[in-house]
């Protein structure tokens, strides 16, 4: 037999062992404690002025719609969870975004301009959610990470804080909104868990989260530049839409500690064989028996 086909022999009676030396991931079972945190985008926003705020827009010939812009931000998560063994987990999670105002435009009219400046504020959104999750295995491809996905519903808080926006001609009024309304919240999530061999249980997770709220509706007001009030109402939300990318890690409780490989003792050594000897016999005159 040929080097090359021995070679190729040879490669084809490892791959076997090479599969089963891969140690199949094991399904949370129990008790598990997660937490993460990452970058957050809140998408554009419209803004409807409504009560008292719609009555000046209207009366100053101005529409009573308008829009925000947000700037990148930051959220994380944490939870509590149980696994059933067979893939499926359930959570409770409280979670937290925060994203800063960039622009806001609209509630413009024949005689007022869309644009704004001085733009300054946060809005932040925070609860609870309970989640429900599934990790599944990709049959026929062996990956290094443990994948899955979950949704989950529950009730987030958006809070406005300090959201103020001036026109843009100098001594024009501005909008100032400073509330927080709670609405029902849903999200998507789709992830993958890497485990930690040198600590059974724990898994750095990767995290693609969709969220999204219902319409709030939160109090505000049109002040003059000297901060009086020229009119009071609320201004309704879109519904929020947020995408999140989170990176965090994961302990389960119940995790089986991986049982020890038992020792083969070395074979003894055979023993070496006795050296060879060599005789001298005598023997009498004319005689061979000894």
């Amino acid at each position: 037999m040929s080097f090359r086909k021995a070679l190729m022999a040879a490669t084809v009676l490892a791959m076997p062992a090479t599969a089963m030396a891969q140690a199949p991931f094991q399904p949370v079972t129990g008790l598990y404690i997660a937490g993460g945190a990452g970058v957050n985008w809140l998408m554009d926003r419209d803004l409807e002025a409504r009560g008292g705020n719609r009555g000046y827009f209207n009366g100053i010939n101005a529409n009573s719609y308008g829009e925000s812009r947000q700037e990148t931000g930051w959220g994380g998560a944490a939870s509590l969870g149980y696994g059933f063994g067979n893939g499926v987990r359930a959570e409770i999670e409280g979670s937290y975004r925060e994203n800063a105002v960039d622009k806001v435009g609209g509630f413009g009219g024949p005689t007022t301009t869309r644009a704004f400046r001085a733009v300054d504020g946060d809005i932040r959104q925070y609860g609870v959610m309970a989640n429900a999750f599934y990790d599944f295995v990709i049959p026929g491809i062996p990956l290094p990470v443990q994948p899955y996905v979950g949704a989950g519903a529950g009730y987030i808080w958006t809070e406005y804080d300090g959201v103020r926006a001036t026109r843009a001609p100098a001594g024009a009024n501005s909008i100032f909104i400073d509330d927080t309304d709670g609405r029902f919240a849903y999200q998507g999530i789709a992830g993958a868990a890497y485990p930690i061999a040198a600590v059974p249980g724990l898994a750095v997770t990767l995290e693609y989260r969709y969220m999204g709220t219902l319409e709030p509706k939160l109090n505000g007001r049109v002040v003059r530049p000297n901060g009086s009030l020229v009119s009071t109402g609320d201004f309704k939300a879109d519904p929020a839409e947020n995408h999140s990318v989170f990176l965090g890690l994961r302990y389960a409780f119940n995790t089986p500690r991986p049982v020890p490989v038992a020792t083969v003792a070395p074979a003894a050594p055979a023993a070496a064989p006795a050296p060879a000897r060599t005789y001298l016999v005598f023997f009498d005159f004319d005689r061979a028996d000894l």
